[in-house]
């Protein structure tokens, strides 16, 4: 057996010997795991939440009448429940509309990008509407139909300005992966406990390591929604 490493009083000999299995699992035998299903999970979640997201706010900012309010009502409910709930419904809900089997990972990601659509909604609604009304008064001057006016003229200008909070989003996102630890999908958070399970007396260690990893993630992530927010008030006076 190996000598054990110690840092600040903690023996962190756990951590190096299991650390090709916390950060990829057994994706050698075809399984993904670990860290990179974490991020993959975040990065697929992300894409169909803004898909979703600035889809509806497109829809919202159209149709001004119902349609706007069921898709706000939708939003409201969605983001009044806790995120776990939507994970067991569509885990275990969606594979009875299917009459099949669905890969647990996939449930989660929907589940994740189900949620954090309504907040994308609700982002890219307020960034439009924070846009000056003149903007959609020339468009519709020079002959747009209002849909030509929002995807030319409005969305380019308050999608760069929405970067930091989507990144936000992100960030949120990688966080939020940890809960598919409930329905046993081998992500980095399930994979920590089970290294815990078997080892059983290094929990500090283990646990400790796996913060810190997700709080470098995050960090990493909010600096870069912070430089790009910064660059871009810098942009607005420039374009002035």
């Amino acid at each position: 057996m190996a000598d054990p490493v110690e840092f600040l009083g903690l023996n962190i000999s756990v951590i190096v010997d299991n650390l090709p299995y916390l950060l990829w699992g057994r994706t050698g035998d075809g399984e993904i795991g670990g860290l990179l299903l974490t991020l993959i999970m975040a990065v697929l979640a992300g894409v169909l939440s803004l898909a979703l997201g600035i889809g509806g706010a497109v829809l919202a900012w159209l149709f001004p009448g119902p349609i706007r309010r069921i898709l706000f009502l939708w939003s409201d409910f969605i983001r009044g429940i806790p995120l776990i709930f939507v994970i067991f419904w569509l885990y275990f809900i969606v594979p009875i509309f299917l009459g099949g089997n669905m890969p647990d990972s996939i449930s989660v990601v929907l589940a994740l990008a189900w949620f954090t659509s309504a907040a994308v909604l609700y982002t890219t609604f307020a960034g439009l509407a924070a846009l000056p009304k003149g903007q959609s008064e020339a468009g519709i001057a020079f002959g747009f139909s209002p849909l030509r006016v929002l995807l030319l003229v409005l969305l380019p200008q308050a999608l760069p300005n929405l970067v930091p909070s989507f990144v936000g989003v992100f960030v949120s996102l990688i966080k939020d992966t940890s809960l598919a630890f409930i329905v046993n999908v081998p992500e980095f958070t399930t994979l920590a406990n089970q290294v815990n399970n078997r080892t059983q007396i290094y929990p500090a260690e283990i646990f400790l390591f796996t913060g810190a990893v997700y709080f470098v993630l995050c960090t990493a992530f909010s600096v870069v929604a912070d430089w790009i927010g910064r660059r871009n008030s810098r942009a607005v006076p420039a374009a002035a």
